[in-house]
């Protein structure tokens, strides 16, 4: 099982950006899928981004253009660039990962590590 550690996130003004890092331990990010989800309160939990094995990234159309995710294998940490941001991005932001699977789905009960959670508000 991998262990996952998020960093980064916080408050900014609507059009700001933020940066989300989630470090991995106990296994390789490189080898398996890994997204990050978002979730308010109320409501179910959303895959934001992911990206598979092969290095393929997939986005929700809500963030499609606005969100960047990457991975550094030499650091084992992936990371979520989040520019252009709006209120409606406010949300506890979780790193997911399926160890095991090569490819990804938008669906939550298909990852089986999850970080702590960081909270991003965006005020306007």
């Amino acid at each position: 099982q991998v262990q996952l550690v998020q960093s980064g996130g916080g408050s900014v003004l609507a059009g700001g950006s933020l940066r989300l890092s989630c470090e991995a331990s106990g296994s390789t990010v490189s080898a398996y899928c890994m997204g990050w989800f978002r979730q308010v309160p109320g409501k179910e939990r959303e895959k934001g981004a992911s990206i598979d094995y092969f290095g393929a990234t997939t986005y929700t159309d809500s963030v499609k253009g606005r969100f960047t995710l990457s991975k550094d294998n030499a650091k084992n940490a992936l990371y979520l660039q989040m520019n252009s941001l709006t209120p409606e991005d406010t949300a506890m932001y979780y790193c997911a990962a399926a160890t095991g699977r090569r490819g990804c789905s938008p669906y939550r009960d298909f990852y089986n590590s999850w970080g702590q959670g960081t909270q991003v508000t965006v005020s306007s």
